[in-house]
């Protein structure tokens, strides 16, 4: 079982970040440091540093999706290269500008997390006051009821 003290050595710490950044959720952090999920909980409480660490590796990588995101949700220009084995080695033979379009996925998922109020698809509309309901059927006796049933029927 390993002991807390050398993750909050310099080198401990960077492992943490680097596993962090990588994408590693905290479940697959805890298995490499090997230790329990709930240990890691428990060390991120009483170890700010620890939880530093893991919070910095994320920012990272959270803000490299952000940017791939909203990259796709806008379009995008890029270029295509094509190189041939020539017998002086490879040669770039072609280059083509490519255009990749606004992804409209990624802008209804951007839009709706980042502008909830206007695109969220569950609209809630407060209504007060009150309701009635008016039936007209209400003081007829159970005899005039058949009655009118089986004259429409």
């Amino acid at each position: 079982m390993a002991k807390y003290t050398e993750w909050l050595t310099e080198e401990g710490l960077l492992k943490i970040e680097g596993w962090a950044r990588d994408g590693l959720t905290d479940k697959q952090v805890a298995r490499n440091m090997n230790i329990a999920e709930s240990t890691l909980h428990e060390w991120k409480k009483k170890y700010s540093v620890l939880s530093e660490s893991l919070k910095r590796g994320k920012e990272v990588v959270d803000r490299q999706v952000e940017n791939a995101l909203l990259k796709r949700a806008l379009g995008y220009e890029f270029k295509e290269t094509t190189q041939e084995l020539t017998e002086d080695g490879m040669k770039v033979t072609k280059v083509i500008t490519k255009q990749q379009a606004p992804d409209t996925t990624a802008q209804i998922f951007w839009l709706k997390n980042r502008k909830p109020d206007e695109w969220r698809d569950k609209k809630e509309t407060e209504v007060s006051g009150n309701m009635t309901v008016s039936n007209p059927f209400a003081n007829l006796s159970e005899e005039e009821l058949r009655k009118l049933a089986s004259r429409d029927g």
